[in-house]
């Protein structure tokens, strides 16, 4: 399930190491202010007997927010995405966020205008393309790779079929990268990130784009990272 939350910010640009920083603090805290043992778990163990969490969300994206050389800066029309795969996780994202007026985001303050679930049409079996809104983050051996590094696919490939088994579901095949954009850095918690947005195709189970979609491409989802579009 995904949830689309409309901000807008009380400052005019958020510090680069608070575009992505604060993604998984926020997250905890809403599911925890739900269910604390839930939230406590994800972070500690992960789910279910394996260490991913199924869960994502995206760094605060701003419409009509001035271009600056060097700035991330912001708007009043601004919106987040969080989802999970799993009900029960999706469910304390809502309750939580029901009880929320604003979210704060390391410095910033994000008021909510308001929030929506995603009523999007379920997914079909057979080929798909899938793009992302935030850039897929993709190690191998601890060195972050990009589209067309050697080994991206087959990393990638790796992170899809381990979320596959996780939600019990076939893997996808014939994992293709149509497109990608530039490379971005980002700090968090005062190491890099490094990656880049992405469309793919896949060959998947109706079931396991729905869950994607709910969860994000590569690794570090609840940071804030690979969330499709």
């Amino acid at each position: 399930m995904r949830v689309r939350v409309d901000v807008d910010a009380n400052v005019p640009s958020l510090p680069w190491n608070e575009v992505h920083g604060p993604a998984r603090g926020v997250v905890y805290d809403l599911i925890g202010s739900q269910n604390r043992e839930l939230a406590q778990s994800l972070h500690d163990t992960g789910w279910k007997g394996q260490p991913l969490k199924p869960l994502g969300t995206t760094s605060p994206q701003f419409k009509g927010a001035p271009r600056k050389n060097g700035v991330y800066t912001t708007s009043r029309d601004g919106a987040l995405w969080f989802g999970s795969p799993v009900p029960e996780i999706a469910a304390a994202l809502i309750a939580a966020l029901a009880t929320r007026s604003e979210l704060v985001w390391g410095s910033a303050r994000l008021g909510i205008r308001g929030f929506a679930v995603d009523v999007s049409a379920p997914a079909g079996d057979g080929p798909v393309e899938l793009g992302t809104a935030t850039p897929v983050i993709v190690k191998h051996e601890n060195r972050y790779l990009l589209p067309g590094d050697a080994h991206y696919l087959e990393r990638l490939q790796h992170n899809l079929t381990h979320k596959a088994d996780v939600l019990g579901l076939p893997a996808p095949t014939g994992l293709q990268v149509l497109e990608s954009g530039p490379r971005r850095r980002f700090s968090v918690r005062g190491a890099p990130r490094i990656g880049a947005q992405v469309r793919v195709a896949m060959e998947a189970d109706a079931r396991f784009v729905d869950g994607l979609r709910s969860w994000g491409l590569g690794l570090d989802t609840v940071q804030g990272f690979g969330w499709i579009r």
